[in-house]
């Protein structure tokens, strides 16, 4: 039998596949099914700081209205502290994931001030996260905000969570940064276990009817996989933090490719959302069926058999595969 465990952040999960953050490891009833279709992980959807503190605003407006025109109101609701807000709920599904399945929990965070990173961080952790994901989207829009202060604004933030928990810690980015392998060299530096490539940019549409821009939501899909492989090949061996990939994970052949280039883990949200939790099995089980086919006696054995590391040449990997890409287009016959 193939050994399909592989090690990420610091932990031994049975298998490579890692279900990501979305409306399954959302759902309590989905839980047990990714666990017995053999879930190396699960990550619970992203706690963010503007819906917590927007959330208790709304509730605690809501509950002082009145209070200095009826003298009734005063007592007529419950206290603000008795109500089920700010982040109990994230809290609460930390808790109940542990009870429910064996694999590791890891808990996604998105936060906007850096009090807030760290106070959630530390709440998540008590509440029983193996591990923390910081979840890092932020669109600059400010053309005055130089590259060098994003950069900066992130490892701040990473050593603050870091000196507040002491479980690994792993950072979600996207690949705007414009020296990546560099930034990925900072990140390490600042505390961070790992890194999780890539958040999406999530573009807006126009409404035309209005006219209006207005959010929409597009899964993605198998090609998007293509750039995870690419920059996890070339930091597979050169940087020192656990690798996962994010986007367009739908097949087997997905998972074998980004393991083959140096990924520790592949994470699946859209998947699992067309095929439901089951699909799981259906990645493991082609994962383990071509590792056997082709002699390798374990996940860890085929990991970054391909990376920018291991190639012959690897100063002309990067341009000799923009070369072949570009001259790789024929016509359909």
């Amino acid at each position: 039998m193939t050994d399909l465990s592989t090690r990420y952040l610091g932990l031994t999960l049975r298998t490579p596949v890692v279900a990501s953050p979305g409306p399954v490891t959302g759902d309590p009833d989905q839980w047990r099914r990714l666990d017995a279709a053999g879930v190396g992980a699960i990550v619970l959807p992203s706690l963010f700081e503007e819906e917590i503190e927007s959330e208790s605003w709304w509730v605690s407006d809501l509950l002082d209205e009145g209070r200095d025109v009826v003298a009734e109101a005063a007592d007529y609701l419950p206290e603000f502290e008795d109500y089920s807000i700010g982040p109990d709920r994230f809290l609460d599904l930390v808790s109940r994931a542990k009870e429910s399945v064996e694999v590791p929990v890891i808990a996604s965070l998105n936060g906007t001030t850096r009090g807030g990173w760290v106070r959630y961080a530390s709440s998540l952790v008590d509440a029983g996260a193996d591990a923390i994901e910081l979840n890092v989207y932020d669109v600059i829009t400010d053309p005055r905000v130089s590259g060098q202060a994003v950069e900066d604004r992130v490892i701040d933030l990473i050593g603050a969570v870091r000196s507040e928990v002491a479980v690994p810690i792993a950072v979600k980015i996207g690949p705007w940064f414009s020296a990546l392998a560099n930034i990925a060299v900072r990140i390490s530096e600042a505390g961070a276990d790992g890194l999780v490539l890539f958040n999406r940019l999530y573009q807006p549409d126009i409404d035309l009817d209005g006219p209006s821009v207005r959010p929409r939501l597009m899964l993605s899909v198998p090609g998007n996989v293509r750039q995870s492989v690419a920059w996890i090949g070339i930091l597979s061996g050169q940087v020192p933090l656990s690798l996962a990939a994010s986007g367009g994970v739908d097949a087997p052949e997905d998972v074998v490719k980004l393991v083959l280039a140096g990924a520790d883990v592949a994470m699946t949200t859209a998947s699992l959302l067309r095929h439901g939790g089951e699909h799981v099995a259906t990645l493991v089980s082609g994962v383990e069926r071509w590792l056997e086919e082709r002699g390798y006696a374990s996940v860890e054995q085929a990991k970054g058999s391909v990376s920018f590391s291991k190639a012959a040449e690897p100063e002309a990997y990067q341009r000799a595969n923009y070369y072949q890409t570009l001259h790789s287009w024929g016509p359909v016959r």
